[in-house]
């Protein structure tokens, strides 16, 4: 999933500008899941918009935004409501936004939120960066423990310096991730091959991770965008 913050509303009004109403998005997955961009979310800006003295429109919350023609095909049921309006706000990650941009060509589209990192979860309200996509995972060198995502430094070589007693020195409460690699390569059985990747690991191939990238490919029978 991917991890979101609320912008400040004070910026969303900035941005908004001389837009009088407005028609809000929001997103059933990953923003629902973070609580910035569910169904709740979407009433509460709806009350502050029009507290702003914005005329909020309407409302809708997609399964899942980042998908571009079920979210034009969402919007097209509310096809008046989304004409009268001024501009859209979504309440999505950046791709959830720029989807939307992408099915509503002539409207003005701004985001609500601020995509923070990929992430897993444990509980609700437990939310983890775990990856940063970077189109070369290593994962597999280090016994399923990602050192570039949870090292501030993305050491792939080892601890830094300031490691201290399995603590980070960025922040001192934080487990050194190479405390963690090892704990777990000793459990798993996979210390020799960390060791020769401590060895042997290459510089980190970063022309792979180009932007803006593509994967496009034909989907078997049966399956579902």
């Amino acid at each position: 999933m991917i991890a979101t913050t609320k912008k400040p509303f004070e910026h969303i009004l900035q941005m908004l500008g001389d837009a009088q109403s407005v028609f809000v998005i929001g997103c059933g997955d990953c923003a629902t899941q973070c609580q910035t961009g569910g169904e709740v979310e979407v009433e509460e800006i709806t009350r502050q918009l029009e507290e702003a003295g914005k005329t909020v429109t309407g409302g809708v919350v997609p399964d899942v935004t980042c998908n571009v023609l079920d979210t034009a095909r969402i919007l097209r049921k509310h096809k008046e409501a989304v004409e009268s309006a001024d501009a859209l706000l979504v309440l999505s990650c950046g791709t959830g936004v720029q989807s939307v941009a992408e099915s509503q060509e002539d409207k003005r589209v701004y985001p609500g939120l601020d995509s923070l990192f990929s992430a897993i979860t444990r509980r609700k309200g437990q939310i983890y960066e775990r990856c940063i996509c970077c189109s070369d995972c290593v994962v597999g060198d280090y016994a399923g423990v990602c050192p570039i995502a949870r090292c501030p430094k993305g050491q792939l070589h080892g601890p830094c310096g300031g490691y201290d007693d399995g603590k980070c020195e960025v922040d001192r409460e934080q487990d050194c991730v190479w405390t963690l690699i090892l704990q777990r390569a000793e459990k798993t059985g996979q210390m020799d091959a960390v060791m020769a990747a401590l060895g042997a690991e290459p510089a980190k191939n970063h022309q792979v991770n180009k932007h803006p990238a593509e994967l496009v490919f034909e989907p078997r029978k049966g399956g579902k965008l």
